[in-house]
This record gives structure tokens, C-alpha cells and sequence, in this order.
């Protein structure tokens, strides 16, 4: 091919010059995760098999692909981006869930609204698993009311400092950076007055502590921030003008959560947001004996169709928020099937029955698929309000500065 001419239908130059197919990438992707288990077998430590497994895709051309390459991408196109998607989603180890807050929400945003040093500096370490994110968004007074933060920074010469409190924080414990907003004038609408910032969680200052959920399970974390300094030109996007990025980045943990509903290892980890498999119920239903049952037959068929309307309406490109409520009726009905299979002991079990532990878990987790990244009550009112175009709720708080609101 002369450099002049363009690439066949479904090919791509990437900025290096090299032609690049649909169906290359889907084959490397084949190829990639065929392998990968072995490359991982002599790493047992769970945070190195995840940094190890990031270090291998992005050597193996795979990171990034719709990145420009002088952030660590491959400058190709959203549509060979979707292809590693759609073949890697089923086959992705258990440890790329400790990347999804980077990869999937803060990386994203700061590519799309970051500035070019910002982008240099944060997305290469991203893509080769050198750096673990994690959000720094909800706080014990603000919730589902996401704009009453309290979390204040305050600008000192070159610097920010924070203080304040964070929790329900996925990940913060193995966190090396965060994407926090915090008010900087609480003398604007409580809108305006919000900063995004990058910032450095493994600084003095910074106190992560673990919660312990009914699961046994410790994915979340409270986070103290006592007076923790940011560099200036770790403000992402405008200073008071965090919210809009703060909703922007809320779309993609959406778009994230509302695609794809299982992994590598069959829905047999004791982690994450993402409902219980088809395939394990169908198995347990099976060494149980009650395929025969029609009550069984007729949950089972519906946890299958739900299971795959969950990808089918993320490529048809429908809001975020209905892929994440459909997602969360699709875990609550897996877990309420897995329950009703396991009987009135269903949430007791024996010491080293690896299976009924699993399905405890998801039976006691699936409650928290309703809660974690916007409540379902919280996307309906996103769906009312901006697609079905229905008025706001009436209230104070779009006009009144922040210091003159009633709190509790």
C-alpha cells in the first residue's frame, strides 16, 4: 500500500503508519487471552498478577487502543476498541477489576477533559498497570446528594490542600492515586463551587480504613483526608467547575457497570459488582436435580435473557443509567434464584464448601448492586429528567450559595 492511499474497509492506520484490521485485533485479542493464564501461573500475589497482566496487554499492543500514541495508545479507532471489548469482556482475568475505576472512569475523563500534561502523566502508567485509581466521591453527608460535599481545598501557593472525609471508596486501600472532588468556595450554588483534582493517596495525610461489609468482604473503604496536598496543575478541568466532569465521569462508571455480566472464572469470585452467571446457576440447578422443576426452568430461562440484554442494549448505545438499573433487577434476580436453590440454608454453610460460599456471597451482595454508582431511585430521576425530558424537582439549592443551605 503507498503511503498515500487509504486502508480497506475495516482496516486502520494507527499513528505509527501500520495498517490495522477489525478482525487483526480480534485475533491478537484471541491469541493474547489464550495465553495468558500460563504467563500468570508463577505470580501468586493478587495486586502483581493484576500490575503483571496490565504490563503483558500493553506490551502485546493491546492497552489503549483508541488512545493517541503519545499518551501510550494505539491511535486506532473506537471500532477496533469495541472489537477487544466484545472478545475480551468473557475472558478477562478476575484481578483487571482492580483497574476498572482507572481505566473505565478517571482515565477517560481526564483524556477527554484534561490537559495535554495531565494526559501524559496520568494515562501511560494507567494502561501498564503501574498505577491502581480509585474515586473520591461520596461522603457521609452527601450521597445520593452528591453536590452537598463538605470535602474542602483550599489553594496555598502551588498547591491545593484537602481536608475532609470519603467513603464507600472501592479499591482505596490498594489505591495509588484518586480522582477527588472537593468544594473550593462555598460562597457559590453548590454546583459551582466544585473542583476535580488527581491526587496522590500513598502521601502523609491521606488515611484509608476498611469496611467491612456483611459479605466478610472489605471492598469498600472511609477515607480521612487531614489537611493532603495537591499540585495546581492537578486540577482537572476548571477550578469550580468540577461538577460537570464529576457527572462525566459518573456516565462512564454507568456505561461500565451496565455492560457485561461475567468473567473469566464464571461469577466464582468473592468480589465486585456484577451479578451471578447463568452458567453457575444452570450447574447448580443441574447437580440439584431441578431442571425439571418448571418454577426453576421459567427463573432460570429469564436470568439467561437478562443476562443477555445487559451487552445487546450497551452496543445499541442506550443511556447509561437504563444498562445500570438493568443490571442491578438482573443481579437481584440471579441472587434470588441462587437463593431459593439453596434452600432455607442457603446463607449457611460449611467451612470449606468453596461453592456455597460463593453463592452466599452473591446472595448477600446483590443488595449493594442497587446502591454503588447511583441508587436505582437515582437514575430514574436521571432518566426522567434528561432523556423523557420531565421538570427538575423544585428546591433552594440551584441558586442559594452553598454556605447559606440548611444542612443536618
Amino acid at each position: 500500500m503507498s503511503p498515500s492511499a487509504d486502508p480497506a474497509p475495516g482496516r486502520s492506520c494507527d499513528q505509527t503508519g501500520a495498517v490495522t484490521g477489525v478482525d487483526e485485533i480480534e485475533a491478537a485479542t484471541q491469541a493474547f487471552y489464550a495465553t495468558i493464564d500460563d504467563r500468570l501461573a508463577g505470580v501468586s500475589d493478587r495486586i502483581e498478577r493484576g500490575r503483571t497482566y496490565r504490563r503483558l496487554l500493553a506490551e502485546a499492543g493491546l492497552a489503549g487502543l483508541a488512545y493517541p500514541t503519545d499518551i501510550g495508545g494505539r491511535g486506532l479507532t473506537a471500532e477496533h476498541a469495541a472489537a477487544f471489548d466484545r472478545v475480551s469482556r468473557p475472558l478477562l482475568p478476575p484481578e483487571d477489576a482492580m483497574f476498572a475505576i482507572g481505566l473505565g472512569m478517571a482515565i477517560p475523563t481526564i483524556v477527554a477533559h484534561g490537559s495535554v500534561d495531565q494526559q501524559r502523566r496520568f494515562v501511560p502508567p494507567a494502561l501498564r498497570g503501574d498505577e491502581i485509581w480509585c474515586q473520591l466521591y461520596s461522603e457521609p453527608g452527601a450521597g445520593s446528594d452528591l453536590a452537598g460535599l463538605t470535602c474542602r481545598a483550599v489553594r496555598d501557593g502551588d498547591e491545593w490542600i484537602v481536608t475532609g472525609q470519603k467513603v464507600w471508596t472501592s479499591g482505596a486501600q490498594h489505591a495509588d492515586l484518586g480522582i477527588l472532588i472537593a468544594r473550593t468556595d462555598p460562597s457559590l450554588p453548590k454546583h459551582r463551587g466544585i473542583t476535580m483534582f488527581a491526587i496522590d493517596m500513598r502521601q502523609p495525610g491521606v488515611t484509608v480504613r476498611p469496611l467491612v461489609q456483611m459479605t466478610g468482604v472489605s471492598e469498600f473503604n472511609e477515607v480521612f483526608l487531614d489537611e493532603a496536598r495537591v499540585p495546581a496543575e492537578w486540577v482537572i478541568g476548571e477550578v469550580n467547575g468540577g461538577w460537570s466532569l464529576a457527572v462525566a465521569l459518573l456516565a462512564h462508571e454507568r456505561s461500565s457497570l451496565g455492560r457485561g455480566t461475567t468473567t473469566a472464572d464464571g461469577g466464582r469470585s468473592k468480589a465486585g459488582r456484577q451479578p451471578l452467571p447463568f452458567t453457575a446457576l444452570l450447574e447448580r440447578a443441574t447437580e440439584q436435580g431441578r431442571l425439571d422443576d418448571p418454577n426453576v426452568r421459567q427463573e432460570l430461562a429469564a436470568v439467561y435473557m437478562g443476562e443477555r440484554l445487559i451487552p445487546w442494549g450497551a452496543q445499541r448505545g442506550l443511556h447509561p443509567s437504563i444498562g445500570k438499573l438493568w443490571r442491578t433487577i438482573q443481579g437481584r434476580r440471579a441472587a434470588q434464584l441462587a437463593h431459593e436453590l439453596g434452600g432455607a440454608v442457603a446463607t449457611a454453610w460449611e467451612v470449606g464448601d468453596v461453592d456455597a460460599d460463593v453463592f452466599a456471597y452473591h446472595v448477600l451482595n446483590c443488595r449493594g448492586m442497587s446502591l454503588g454508582g447511583g441508587t436505582d431511585e437515582i437514575q430514574r430521576n436521571t432518566l426522567g429528567e434528561r432523556v423523557l425530558g420531565l421538570p427538575r424537582e423544585p428546591g433552594p439549592d440551584r441558586d442559594t450559595p452553598f454556605s447559606e443551605l440548611l444542612r443536618n
